[in-house]
């Protein structure tokens, strides 16, 4: 395959490919308009790669255009699968917003920045000072039940399949689970309906390339977001990532067989 990257550092270890700093892409339009598969653009690239030259773009464009924003991903989560997503109110900032969702949310809630990752940009609301802080800051309001957690699972997603999939406990600070944030990692059993779930979603909206965050409240998953860009903290060492995507690429390009996927799925432990 004729590959041409944008992320020196994502695709390390894939054969045969060009990398191409993003804003030189203008001066290689001939070699990526050939190309069989362009990876890792930036978001800006996307319209002028897509439409412009006709790029076959890896992550999918959807993995891009939800991921890009949270309140995009919430409504695109509340379409798919509504009673796995926690409930949400997503306003304009203004004076009566506030108050009206000051009055419809149980303490404590969550309020989110539409765009932060990392566990940044993550607020919970205990009281009327802490929603001041957030109102104070915040572009869009955008509100979401607390679920009761102590950890949540990470599903890495790559192609139509699952790569790996392990809980992340809670930080010393308490309330976040991001690795980035003090989080820490612990390999195991992850219920079924988690992984399912992770890969139904990923499916209906086209999504290829993702690390899904979901909760566990009891037995029921409920989806939290998935990052496009996930950090490679809880992933095992080794060429396990680079292999899974160079081997979606190949299948992709190739027609499949009436038997199915060319490499089988990988497997990890399951709670049943």
């Amino acid at each position: 395959m004729n590959l041409i990257s944008f992320d020196v550092f994502r695709t390390l270890g894939l054969p045969d490919i060009q990398v191409i700093k993003p804003e030189h892409f203008f001066q290689h339009k001939d070699a990526i308009r050939s190309a069989d598969w362009v990876l890792f653009p930036q978001y800006w690239q996307l319209n002028a790669l897509i439409y412009g030259l006709n790029a076959r773009v890896f992550p999918s464009e959807a993995s891009y255009r939800i991921g890009h924003d949270k309140v995009e991903m919430t409504r695109a989560f509340e379409t798919v699968a509504p009673a796995n997503t926690p409930y949400t109110l997503i306003e304009p900032n203004g004076p009566l917003q506030q108050e009206q969702l000051w009055d419809l949310m149980t303490l404590p809630f969550v309020a989110k920045n539409p765009k932060a990752s990392m566990g940044e940009g993550v607020w919970l609301i205990k009281d009327r000072a802490d929603w001041r802080r957030y109102c104070d800051q915040a572009s869009v309001l955008y509100v979401q039940e607390y679920l009761p957690i102590e950890k949540d699972l990470r599903i890495v997603v790559i192609g139509d399949q699952v790569l790996t999939a392990y809980w992340r406990h809670q930080a010393d600070q308490g309330f976040y689970n991001n690795v980035a944030r003090g989080g820490w990692v612990e390999y195991g059993e992850v219920p079924e309906s988690a992984v399912e779930l992770a890969l139904t979603v990923a499916r209906d909206l086209g999504v290829n390339h993702a690390g899904f965050d979901i909760a566990m409240v009891g037995d029921h998953p409920y989806l939290l977001e998935f990052n496009r860009l996930f950090g490679n903290q809880g992933l095992n060492k080794g060429s396990e990532l680079q292999d899974a995507i160079l081997g979606y690429l190949r299948d992709a390009h190739t027609p499949r067989t009436p038997d199915g996927p060319t490499t089988p799925p990988r497997t990890f432990p399951v709670a049943v």
